[in-house]
């Protein structure tokens, strides 16, 4: 979103003001429009976001510090200037607010955690036989979306039972167009094969229509088209496609059966569901389109005890809806701070109008209890988890003789076959679980094949270079950069999957950059490869040792060494994927993705561009004369 009306408050150097003293200097130029305000901190990192219907009202609050909470007081004490934007109304400042608190994150908000974009189920339009598929991202391919779905799982069912009761290609256009016999799909009864001509187009655009009224719920309708299909086999004694279309029939009953249990009401609605116990709580998602129900997702907002829960619930929807199209219908278990407001801000964010409701009688609000039940429930195990996290995390502390519990675990991994494609990977554990932000992976050149020691020196080398800089920030830091010095600060504990020599070309490392302080820990298989459970470890001026098989702190050990082991595969799998699609082409000077793609498909393969002559070069599409010379002088000198 575009910032046209930006103005800003700024302290260029060192700040003549912080804290209340900045805001009641902001204060002197801020206008009483609505808008968005931004609390800045010495080094540009964005402390706080708010809206206000007027900008100089709502923030010569800050200004008052005796009336603040302590959250809130400790945000002002950082603040050292304000910037920010002026709007047209208060609806149009609060997705400004939404918008920009989902990119930066600021600490002192509250914050949407776990926020990515949901699967869709996708049917293609460009081709005779379409296909259908699963889809993640923006709309851009031209064909039908249906959804969005919960979760990849609630979309896998769906898929699976379109395949089975319309029997449409799930394949990619390259793999059905060199396709000569019928692949397993056709085999389990899973696709019509339309590749090798079993089905005609005509019939496969009966079934697909069938199919799209299936996904926009009108599943009578859509029995009843099969059941006079199935007579009409029966009478022209077809028995083999009566009984086809007869398993159809039962499959669709069995789903009319589970869409009987939901509210006949919702048709296009979400639910949001939260549960909350002190600084934590749970969010729970319904989503309902077309009158099916597309499954539910989980997330876990971030903020501070002293928030309320309708502030958590309006600080969720806000953000929320900024990256996913809202239902007519929203029905909450509790409403959140000024619904109107959101209200507004959604309908005209969604080209239509979207209310936000609370049930207190009837099936809707059977469901919000149903659902908080199981929010309540969620929130308990990660209550459980986080605490069994924190006593293995306080065991490791007592079993490593560390200073202090830690706080950030980074573990290490190498991984190659034959010393090819190899790479090193770097986890890191905290006590909220893995942290997927800060995983590193780091590709190795240069050195012997299989040379694990030299691998780990030099992974080593570059991670602890990032240390200086991420210890001390400077004005010029941004907000931006947040996250990468997250990922960079020093950890409190290193685990290091290997034994002595592994230990000990790390410790070299490391006293070579003055790290000496960071703990080392090496975790080594047994002579029968850990088959025993029975890890040895390793330290520096302690005698190996290992754990009972039963320990709770050597489980915890074993799954984060686990996790660095499954991330650094993943990683060397994708590396050894990917270089087996470089091509000889690649070397051509000009010849980008795009022409390499046209060069492939109109000749079929590498050897067949090599043998091309430079008129047959010249007919590809994207393909100047200039161009055609090259690659032809670049396989014939």
């Amino acid at each position: 979103m575009a910032f046209a009306n930006e103005t800003q408050t700024v302290s260029p150097g060192v700040p003549a003001f912080i804290g209340a003293e900045a805001i009641r200097e902001a204060l002197k130029t801020m206008p009483i429009t609505p808008g968005v305000y931004r609390m800045m901190s010495a080094d540009s990192t964005i402390l706080y976001v708010g809206k206000a219907k007027n900008l100089k009202n709502r923030v010569s609050n800050y200004a008052s510090i005796n009336q603040l909470t302590t959250r809130i007081m400790k945000m002002v004490e950082q603040v050292v200037r304000v910037e920010i934007v002026t709007c047209d109304s208060e609806a149009e400042a609060l997705m400004i607010e939404a918008n920009l608190i989902r990119r930066h994150k600021p600490r002192y908000n509250i914050l949407l955690k776990d926020d990515k974009s949901f699967p869709h189920l996708f049917i293609s339009g460009n081709h005779p036989y379409p296909r259908i598929a699963k889809h993640r991202g923006a709309h851009t391919e031209k064909g039908d979306y249906f959804g969005p779905f919960a979760s990849v799982g609630a979309l896998n069912e769906t898929l699976v039972l379109l395949q089975k009761i319309f029997q449409l290609r799930p394949c990619e256009d390259t793999v059905f167009k060199g396709r000569t016999r019928p692949c397993l799909q056709y085999q389990i009864k899973r696709c019509s094969a339309p590749c090798v001509g079993y089905v005609s187009t005509e019939s496969y655009g009966q079934q697909l229509a069938i199919a799209r009224d299936f996904l926009r719920g009108k599943h009578r309708d859509v029995q009843d088209k099969l059941v006079v299909e199935m007579q009409e086999a029966s009478a022209a004694q077809d028995y083999e496609t009566a009984a086809l279309l007869r398993d159809r029939i039962q499959a669709l009953t069995r789903v009319q059966q589970e869409q009987a249990m939901n509210p006949a009401s919702l048709y296009n609605a979400d639910i949001l569901v939260m549960a909350r116990k002190g600084a934590r709580s749970v969010v729970q998602l319904y989503l309902f389109r077309e009158g099916t129900a597309l499954g539910h997702q989980t997330f876990h907002p971030k903020h501070d005890t002293d928030a309320t829960d309708a502030e958590v619930m309006a600080a969720f929807i806000g953000q929320f809806y900024q990256g996913h199209a809202p239902a007519p219908e929203i029905f909450v278990s509790l409403l959140p701070d000024e619904s109107p407001l959101l209200e507004e801000a959604l309908t005209l964010q969604a080209g239509h109008a979207v209310s936000i409701r609370q049930p207190l009688r009837g099936e809707k609000h059977g469901l919000i209890l149903n659902g908080l039940k199981q929010a309540q429930a969620a929130l308990d195990r990660e209550e459980l988890q986080r605490a069994s996290v924190l006593q293995n995390l306080h065991k490791v502390k007592e079993l490593f003789g560390l200073a202090t519990t830690p706080q950030k675990i980074e573990v290490y991994d190498n991984s190659h076959i034959g010393g090819t494609h190899a790479l090193g990977a770097m986890i890191v554990a905290t006590p909220d679980g893995f942290d997927k932000r800060c995983y590193r992976k780091f590709n190795m050149k240069g050195m012997e094949p299989g040379d694990d020691y030299a691998m780990m020196r030099d992974m080593f080398r570059r991670r602890f270079k990032h240390v200086p800089e991420a210890a001390q920030p400077t004005a010029e830091t941004t907000a931006k950069s947040k996250p990468k010095k997250e990922a960079w600060a020093v950890p409190d504990l290193v685990l290091i999957d290997g034994g002595k020599g592994h230990l000990s070309a790390v410790t070299e490392v490391m006293a070579e950059l003055g790290m000496q302080h960071v703990p080392l820990v090496g975790i080594a298989k047994g002579p029968h490869h850990g088959r025993d459970g029975r890890e040895w470890f390793f330290m520096n001026g302690v005698e190996p040792f290992q754990l009972p098989e039963n320990d709770g702190t050597l489980h915890y050990l074993q799954r984060l060494r686990d996790e660095v082991h499954r991330f650094a595969i993943g990683a060397h799998r994708n590396k050894r994927s990917k270089a087996l699609t470089v091509s000889t082409l690649d070397d051509i000077p000009g010849i980008g993705a795009l022409r390499k793609k046209a060069l492939l498909h109109h000749f079929g393969s590498r050897a067949g561009v090599e043998r091309a002559t430079l008129a047959e070069l010249q007919n590809v599409a994207g393909v100047s004369k200039k161009t055609a010379e090259a690659i032809h002088n670049f396989f014939h000198g």
